[in-house]
C-alpha cells in the first residue's frame, strides 16, 4: 500500500513553511522587532512542520539552546511517523 499523495503533499507543505516561518522568527530576533511565539512555532511542528522546524532551528542558528525544543521536537517527529505509519496500515501493534 503506498502513501496517500496528499499526505506527502501535505507534509512537504507543511515542512517549507515551518522553515520558512523560522526564517522569519530568526530575522526579527536580529531585528529586535515583535516575534513568532513558541506556541505559535510548536502548533507548526505539531501539524506536520516537525522537520522543517529542525532543520530552520539548525540552519538559521535559532533556538537550538532551547530545550523545548532541542529535546520536544525529536518527540513529535517519532510520534509523527508512529501516527502516519498506524494510519496508513504499516504500523503492526
Amino acid at each position: 500500500m503506498n502513501f496517500p499523495v496528499e499526505l506527502i503533499y501535505y507534509i512537504i507543505i507543511a515542512n517549507i513553511i515551518s522553515f520558512i516561518i523560522m526564517y522569519i522568527d530568526k530575522r526579527r530576533a536580529i531585528k529586535g522587532i515583535y516575534r513568532i511565539s513558541e506556541k505559535i512555532l510548536f502548533s507548526f511542528a505539531m501539524l506536520g512542520g516537525s522537520l522543517g522546524i529542525i532543520m530552520g532551528m539548525y540552519k538559521f542558528k535559532h533556538k537550538t539552546k532551547k530545550y523545548k525544543f532541542k529535546y520536544g521536537l525529536p518527540i513529535i517527529i517519532i510520534i509523527q511517523i508512529i501516527l502516519i505509519l498506524f494510519l496508513t496500515n504499516r504500523l503492526i501493534i
